[in-house]
């Protein structure tokens, strides 16, 4: 499913970067009105209106405005936009806005119109007005607008035009590249208009559903899916996504929760409250009903080493970066919520769960979880726990593609449903070992996964991480393997720290395998680790002569493999593996006679093999 991100506009603006004031000196006209703000709804009609400034957004490309003077919809100029590509270092994508800062009165207007055009079939991401960089207070905006190589004239209606007697933001926009690809956009004929033809006004908020939510004492939600809908002169529905301010709120019961005119409800005390909302005398759909309980009591705080964890969500460490953490994989899940915040705690809250996900590929890389050994989460159910409940914790590892999609997906997971781990209003630490949930390939983590069908639909979730330990028996050599003894002079080695190995070998060949490879380091020593092993592949950076060697030194740790065939290999190839004995009880030091190899040249040896199953540690590999 693909996910359309927009700019974030209402936080960048914080720090933002002012680049050129326009303005134009024009003779008052004799209707001018000399007090109170202009009337004036035009924005740009060949050129600026008087006192218009231009300011771009942070990261938008700074020099991609102009003045058009041969493209235009109507008269002699238009303002031309260059949408960059997202590798352009001058800035990732195209936004700004237009602003007033002696404020116009726009309360005789019901629209603010304009046309536009594009070099390419595009779709525009935002287009507004109401920022100003300052408050904010009544920005609107439509998303997703068609545009195409011919002019297109668009109407916004004002959600509510009494709201607009001193407005300073007067137009904005913000677009990034179509298919990886940067193009044009002109603007021309911006202006607020009478159009006296828009009728069937019908306000939302949290997008017109009846919500319920479960919350805590001094804990602040904010109301979301604020929108009007009007019927355009042409019959269509134009939604235009509205700010707070445009909104008058109610509290059923002001003593559980009150909300501010900027959409926050504040949980003041426990009990029920539904919270509602009206537009110009309209009652908006939508609702949010809101169970606040007791004081938030906290999951339990991490005690792993920051630098052995690579954290998806907590507050006690550096989070990696995530594409969401509720992707709403449509048309299936019923899953609503995601992050939130309790007081100080930033928490994510599910509710109608029958599954989600969080997902790290799309937008950010994914995560290399090779050297480590564990997943955990807390988790704490917020409804009464019944026998049959579970919750499925899965793992996907996009494969050596890194590429969801293509078939190399592979999935490891584990079911809690053990009713001590299902307890209702109580955090449970969950810790599982990532080679128990047979995910012994975890190089490209790209989501996880979260399916409770329904059983449990209301959870919270927190310290979702990944970390490692060389404590847990079971997971790995807690010491390095022993020291060889074997003279240098006596040795063609492979792959030790003791030696000087065959130069230029490849230890991680890609040779079709599905075996999980890494190098990991106990007590200072290198070594490597085959999870999930199935077979692996040792090139040498050139073949090597062993006639004269008597044998194959390796020594090999593991706890759960059953099988592990050491094999030598010489062009045709010819190859012989010797299957040894698994599971260990320690590091197993093993010299296998070359003459166990036969019918392999031994004056030819290009190559090594191993294959077999579960995890297996290898050092220390030469001949001697």
């Amino acid at each position: 499913m693909k996910h359309t991100y927009l700019f974030g506009v209402k936080i960048i603006f914080c720090s933002l970067l002012v680049l050129a004031i326009f303005s134009c000196e024009r003779e008052l006209s004799d209707e001018a009105e000399l007090a109170g703000f202009s009337k004036n709804g035009e924005v740009f009609i060949d050129d600026f209106t008087p006192g218009l400034e231009y300011l771009p957004f942070q990261g938008s490309l700074v020099d991609g405005f102009s003045i058009d003077m041969t493209t235009v919809d109507e008269g002699t100029a238009s303002m031309k936009f260059e949408i960059p590509s997202p590798a352009n270092p001058g800035g990732s994508y195209s936004g700004a806005i237009f602003r007033d800062l002696g404020g116009r009165d726009l309360s005789d207007f019901d629209a603010l119109t304009f046309s536009v055009r594009a070099s390419k079939t595009a779709t525009l991401n935002e287009v507004g007005f109401g920022l100003d960089f300052l408050e904010d207070t009544y920005s609107a905006n439509v998303t997703g607008l068609p545009i195409s190589t011919s002019w297109t004239r668009y109407t916004i209606p004002l959600p509510d035009p009494s709201k607009l007697v001193s407005e300073t933001g007067l137009f904005w926009y913000a677009e990034g590249a179509e298919d990886g690809e940067g193009y044009t956009i002109w603007f021309d004929e911006i202006e607020f208009v009478l159009t006296e033809s828009l009728s069937q006004p019908r306000p939302a908020i949290q997008n017109g559903n009846d919500i319920t939510i479960t919350t805590f004492v001094d804990v602040e939600t904010e109301i979301t899916g604020l929108s009007q809908t009007i019927r355009l002169a042409n019959g269509i529905d134009q939604i235009v996504n509205a700010s707070p301010a445009y909104f008058t709120f109610s509290s059923s019961n002001p003593s559980v929760a009150t909300v501010d005119k900027n959409g926050n409800i504040l949980s003041v005390g426990e009990g029920t409250a539904v919270i509602t909302a009206e537009l110009g005398g309209i009652q908006a759909a939508g609702s949010v009903t809101i169970n606040v309980e007791g004081a938030f009591e906290s999951a339990p705080i991490p005690t792993e080493d920051p630098s052995d964890v690579i954290s998806i969500f907590s507050d006690s460490y550096s989070n990696i970066a995530v594409d969401y953490y509720n992707g709403w994989w449509e048309p299936w899940q019923t899953t609503t919520g995601g992050e939130t915040v309790f007081g100080t705690d930033n928490v994510i809250y599910y509710s109608d769960l029958n599954f989600v996900g969080m997902q790290f590929i799309e937008n950010v890389p994914s995560i290399n979880a090779s050297q480590m050994t564990h997943i955990h989460l807390d988790i704490q159910v917020k409804e009464p726990v019944q026998t049959g409940d579970f919750l499925t914790v899965r793992f996907v590892d996009a494969g050596p593609d890194d590429a969801l999609g293509t078939g190399n997906e592979i999935e490891g997971e584990f079911v809690i449903n053990n009713l001590s781990e299902l307890v209702e209003n109580e955090w449970i630490s969950i810790d599982r070992q990532l080679d128990q949930m047979n995910l012994f390939n975890r190089s490209n983590l790209a989501q996880l996964i979260l399916v409770t069908d329904g059983t449990i639909s209301e959870l919270f979730v927190d310290n979702v991480f990944l970390y490692r330990s060389g404590n847990v028996v079971g997971d790995g050599p807690e010491t390095a393997a022993p020291d060889p003894i074997h003279s240098a002079s006596d040795v063609v080695s492979i792959y030790s720290d003791a030696y000087s190995n065959v130069a230029g070998s490849n230890i991680n060949p890609d040779w079709g395998q599905s075996t999980q490879f890494s190098e990991v380091q106990i007590d200072g020593n290198t070594m490597m680790r085959y999870g999930g092993l199935n077979y692996q592949g040792l090139e040498l950076g050139s073949s090597i002569d062993v006639s004269d060697k008597s044998f194959l030194h390796i020594d090999f740790w593991s706890s759960n493999s059953t099988s592990f065939n050491p094999y030598i290999i010489s062009p045709g190839p010819v190859e012989t593996g010797i299957a040894q004995n698994v599971p260990t009880t320690g590091w197993q030091s093993v010299d296998i006679p070359l003459s166990d190899f036969s019918p392999v040249d031994l004056t030819d040896v290009f190559q090594l093999k191993f294959d077999g199953n579960g995890t297996v540690y290898l050092d220390n590999i030469y001949f001697h």
